[in-house]
């Protein structure tokens, strides 16, 4: 009955080190969605003259889950809801952190632009675009390096946890 015990402590702490470790991984392929996700919205402001509500559905159906979601939910709540562009979009970007590995950092950049956007004309919104992807940009090197350095590390330590405390109690 202990080893059974033990096997399932083992296998737990394993998961645990993998999903850990798929954070890891996940997180650049988000910011990169995110950074397609907003050179999308820019040709749709810029170069279609799409109202952004129409904008947020199309970008909704080029880009991956949980991105496509996020924007899919912002076309929704636009037209819904009678709060402002602003209230809408940071609600939409807490739901996202919740449900995606983006960072808090990345967050804040989200909702930074955010702030910014409706609010101006066509050529100070596309200067806030690349400032936000430059941002990702700089997120997304962070991103990599820590998927490299940690995404390993993390599996082998749910492994090793499992071992070190079934041995500990043995």
């Amino acid at each position: 009955m202990k080893w059974i015990g033990a096997l399932l402590f083992i296998a737990t702490t394993t998961l645990i080190g993998f999903e850990i470790s798929r954070t890891f991984h996940e997180r650049p392929k988000q910011i990169r969605q995110m950074k397609n996700a907003l050179q999308i919205l820019e040709a749709e402001i810029l170069y279609s003259q799409l109202p952004l509500p129409e904008a947020f559905e199309t970008i909704s159906k080029q880009i991956p889950e949980p991105i496509s979601t996020f924007f899919y939910n912002m076309h929704i709540s636009v037209h819904e809801a009678g709060m402002d562009l602003y209230n809408v979009w940071d609600r939409c970007v807490n739901d996202l952190l919740e449900t995606s590995s983006l960072s808090a950092i990345e967050g804040e950049i989200i909702k930074q632009f955010g702030r910014t956007l409706g609010q101006h004309d066509f050529d100070h919104q596309q200067k806030q675009i690349h400032l936000t992807i430059n941002h990702l940009d700089r997120q997304l090197e962070e991103a990599r390096e820590n998927q490299f350095k940690y995404g390993k590390m993390a599996k082998s330590l749910g492994v090793l946890c499992g071992l070190f405390v079934v041995l500990l109690l043995i």
